[in-house]
This record gives structure tokens, C-alpha cells and sequence, in this order.
């Protein structure tokens, strides 16, 4: 696996769970996500922070089906930097544009790599990734910042090179089943035209030597090993669903992380929001 890995920048399909098993967690993350519909503030934690909010979410993260693959990459101790749902609605414009996800990170090194699980299935139809094979050979190259509406990244980005589409490769996943990519391969998705939600739970998975450039502390929860660099600020575990504690933590999570990701933005003049 780890060969193929540092051939591509990728792997898949990789079993992450059973079927059932993907329902159930799909299931209780639609709950809270159902019972949270009206709150713009929560609806935000719970798609770009679950894992420090939600048990359910932090016990995926520390699945040995699913750590087993990523210490074979990047070694036995990991953390977990981030993990967010891409959830893409049915018969919606919303796309993801060919970037990098190191681009605007602010990390020192790539020894990073993303644990992308499928809640639902993921397929041609419904938008699934597409991934450039050997693209995480290349150095972070230029991006532009398009603030288009239904691109589901943050700033819009796109890389500003040439990508030949035909030498892409879809990422079709089923229900419980994972792809593991590298922070500098090149990937997309387009619009889902199925029926039903495309979601995906992507785990940002990284060594603990990693750390950021800005000297600014980060969260990120140990799941594997030991951490001995303190480059992190390291959280306990979710104590229940949307705890006090934890919904503190991620709104200072979402704040550290605009704070970095816009950075570069905000110094060409580009508007925030």
C-alpha cells in the first residue's frame, strides 16, 4: 500500500467500516445535524468541526480500520488535525475546484495525509473526488482565490496551471469505505446530480513533528502513539454531543483557522467573510 501511496498520492478503496455501520453513523450525525437546522453558528461547528464536538465522530477518527492505513504512511504516532463533512446536497451546483489542501494550511512540512471516509455513496453520479495520480510530487504551486459560490473551498481556490482532466481518476467510494490522499496531490469533484446526499468525512491526519509556520498553536487531538514535540494544542476527547466545553473549543478552532487560512488573503486586500 504504502509503494502505490508514494506512486499516486493516494489510495482507495480501503475498508473503513461495514455498510451498516456507515448508516448508523450516518444516521446520528443527521440527527444532530436535523436538530441543529435552524442555528447557523452550530450548523458550521458540526460540518467543519465534528471531531472536537462529536463522541461519534472522535471514536472514527481512532478506528483501527481506518488509523491502520495512515500509520503505515506517516508512522505510529499521529494526530489529528482536523476533520469536516463534505456534504454535497442532491441535484446541487456545488463543487470542488482542483487545489492542493496544504495550500493555505500554513504547515512547515507535507508529512500530513487525509483520511477521506464515505458516509453515503460517493460515485461518478453523486460527485465523488477525482484525483491527478503522481500531482503530490509537485511543490505547493500558485493558486487563484475565486469566492465562487458553489465551490465548497473556503476561498474559492483553484490551482493556476494546467490540469488535463483525462488523466484523472474518480474516486468511487461505497458506504464505510475510504481513500487516503496526500496533502499535495491535486483533486476535485464535480456536482452531485444523484438523488441522494454525497457525504464524506474528511480526517486530516499528521505527524506530530508538523507544525505551523505562524508559531501560532493549533489544535489537533492525539489518536495514535505519543506526541514528543507539544507543536499542538492537544484536546481531550469530546465529552457528549455539542458539550459546553467543546463547542468552546471549536469556535476558537474556527477562529485559529481563518486566522491562518485567510491570511494571504487578507494581505492581497481581498474582502473576508
Amino acid at each position: 500500500m504504502r509503494q502505490s501511496y508514494e506512486k499516486d498520492g493516494y489510495v482507495f478503496p480501503l475498508e473503513a467500516m461495514t455498510p451498516h455501520r456507515a448508516a448508523e453513523y450516518r444516521t446520528m450525525f443527521e440527527a444532530v445535524e436535523a436538530a441543529h437546522a435552524d442555528d447557523a453558528l452550530m450548523s458550521r461547528i458540526l460540518r467543519g468541526n465534528p471531531n472536537i464536538v462529536l463522541p461519534f465522530i472522535d471514536e472514527i477518527m481512532r478506528l483501527a480500520s481506518v488509523l491502520e492505513p495512515v500509520k503505515a504512511i506517516l508512522g505510529d504516532d499521529l494526530l489529528v488535525m482536523s476533520a469536516n463533512f463534505f456534504i454535497k446536497e442532491p441535484a446541487t451546483p456545488a463543487f470542488v475546484s482542483w487545489h492542493q489542501d496544504l495550500t493555505y494550511w500554513g504547515y512547515d512540512d507535507a508529512h500530513e495525509a487525509t483520511a477521506w471516509v464515505a458516509l453515503s455513496p460517493s460515485t461518478t453520479q453523486s460527485g465523488c473526488m477525482r484525483f491527478m495520480p503522481g500531482s503530490h510530487r509537485c511543490e505547493i504551486v500558485e493558486h487563484r482565490d475565486t469566492f465562487d459560490e458553489s465551490n465548497m473551498l473556503s476561498r474559492g481556490q483553484v490551482v493556476a496551471v494546467e490540469v488535463d482532466e483525462a488523466d484523472a481518476v474518480d474516486v468511487t467510494l461505497a458506504p464505510g469505505e475510504m481513500s487516503v490522499h496526500h496533502g499535495r496531490l491535486f483533486h476535485s469533484s464535480n456536482p452531485n446530480a444523484s438523488a441522494d446526499r454525497r457525504i464524506g468525512l474528511a480526517i486530516r491526519y499528521a505527524a506530530p513533528s508538523m507544525r505551523q509556520v505562524s508559531g501560532v498553536a493549533t489544535f489537533a487531538h492525539l489518536v495514535a502513539g505519543e506526541d514528543r514535540y507539544g507543536h499542538f494544542r492537544l484536546l481531550q476527547p469530546p465529552t457528549d454531543v455539542l458539550a459546553r466545553r467543546d463547542v468552546a473549543n471549536a469556535l476558537e478552532a474556527i477562529a485559529l483557522q481563518e486566522r491562518i487560512g485567510y491570511e494571504s488573503a487578507a494581505d492581497r486586500g481581498k474582502r473576508i467573510t
